[in-house]
């Protein structure tokens, strides 16, 4: 009796054992199991930003590529300013000196040209020579201003013009009303218009005209103030040439 109980307690223990190291299986393979997942949701998390990580370098590659290309864009576009920029300089010093010789030779036609309108035109070019010492105008205002003076000038030779002035006749000084027809005429008459002159630009000098002059003189001067309707004159254009 004693040895089939003992027997029995014997045969139990192995399954015993059997039983434990499964269940031991058992829940090892769950905690397997389980550090598998962890590591899949690790390992698709890592995947997941990887991709994200890859796409934000495609991006972010694209992205400097455009940049560098706006970069090269505007380093040419710097390149041509700078050479533009160069140029302008090399030009600014051929036009300089330039406008210096067109306002010299300026001067000196007025010195030289029939006297009317004589401080108005020297005043001018004396602003020129002025405006070119400033630093403040620039050397593209500067050169409008010249060519200006030379339209000027250009314009006056097509003129009929009438105005008040000063005359030194023999040394006295007289208010006179002052006629010039382009370059071709330039006279004067006296504001009671019992006396008048004509320019001899060769002589350089004033010269008396006779009295039957002083109509058709006195009728110019109304004519240019349009104080008279337009009519042919009788002016001596050949005395301004120096020749009666």
């Amino acid at each position: 009796m004693t040895l089939a109980v003992s027997g029995m307690a014997v045969a139990a223990d192995p399954l015993a054992a059997i039983q434990g190291a499964d269940k031991q299986i058992q829940d090892d393979a769950v905690k397997s199991q389980q550090k598998i997942n962890k590591l899949y949701d690790q390992t698709q998390d890592m995947l997941y930003e990887y991709r994200l990580v890859v796409d934000e370098t495609d991006t972010l590659k694209s992205y400097n590529d455009y940049v560098a290309t706006l970069v090269a864009d505007q380093e040419a576009r710097m390149a041509s300013l700078q050479e533009q920029i160069n140029g302008i300089e090399r030009t600014k010093q051929g036009v300089v000196p330039l406008m210096s010789r067109m306002i010299e030779t300026l001067d000196q036609f007025v010195s030289l040209d029939v006297p009317f309108q004589l401080e108005e035109r020297q005043a001018r070019v004396a602003r020129l020579k002025e405006v070119m010492g400033d630093s403040n105008v620039s050397t593209a205002e500067k050169y409008r201003l010249v060519l200006d003076a030379y339209l000027i000038e250009n314009e006056y030779g097509n003129k009929m013009n009438a105005y008040e002035g000063k005359l030194d006749i023999d040394g006295k000084e007289l208010t006179v009303d002052f006629f010039h027809l382009g370059r071709v005429v330039f006279v004067a008459q006296s504001l009671d218009q019992k006396n008048a002159w004509v320019w001899d630009n060769e002589a350089r000098q004033w010269t008396a005209l006779s009295d039957d002059m002083l109509r058709p003189v006195s009728n110019a001067i109304k004519m240019a103030r349009r104080q008279a309707a337009p009519d042919l004159l009788k002016l001596p254009v050949q005395a301004a040439e120096g020749a009666e």
